[in-house]
């Protein structure tokens, strides 16, 4: 291997996605499961921020962790930042709830990958899609249940964990890291 990185997740399913991306490019990819503040900010790019500069003086780099969230248009992007919250409170059966009679399902998936070197990089990916009106599936985790990506029949929940990967908000924005890291480390 030329580099090893630090990934920071408690998530083991979220490292084996990134070693797709990065094992090909000679990159090792080792977990570490260290709890960092996630303050209430507006934005995802936010919350990643925040969480490098406070790990930043606290494990060796290079690193990196992802937030990510499901944005409800109709809900005007809530749950968004909050998604991890909502989901432990609310779960999909609430967000079901609020949604009762709604007509525009339409959501989406962002993650961001925010990478420290001795500088700051983000990277981020979307997979646009719908809120169905019942849950479906017993794959994935969080709020798959409920979202039917884009041009899909089925729900994150029914896909394989190979399916999801290929079109999923993480593994576009892995995608364009991993890129991003051909182009000026290895």
């Amino acid at each position: 291997m030329k580099m090893k990185m630090i990934f920071v997740t408690s998530n083991s399913g979220k490292v084996e996605e990134a070693k797709k991306y990065f094992f090909p490019l000679g990159v090792q990819v080792v977990q570490k499961k260290i709890e960092y503040p996630e303050i209430q900010a507006n934005t995802l790019e936010e919350v990643a921020e925040f969480g490098i500069n406070w790990l930043k003086d606290r494990i060796e780099s290079p690193f990196f962790l992802d937030d990510s969230g499901l944005f409800i248009d109709a809900l005007k992007g809530f749950p968004g930042v909050y998604s991890a919250y909502v989901y432990k409170t609310l779960g999909n059966d609430g967000i079901l709830k609020l949604l009762k009679g709604v007509e525009n399902r339409k959501a989406h998936f962002k993650s961001v990958v925010a990478y420290y070197d001795g500088e700051l990089h983000i990277f981020t990916g979307k997979t646009r899609g719908k809120i169905l009106h019942e849950k479906r599936g017993t794959g994935g985790f969080g709020f798959d249940p409920i979202f039917q990506p884009k041009g899909f029949n089925k729900t994150f929940a029914e896909m394989t964990t190979e399916e999801k990967n290929r079109i999923s908000h993480r593994g576009k924005a892995f995608k364009v890291f991993s890129e991003w890291l051909k182009e000026n480390l290895i």
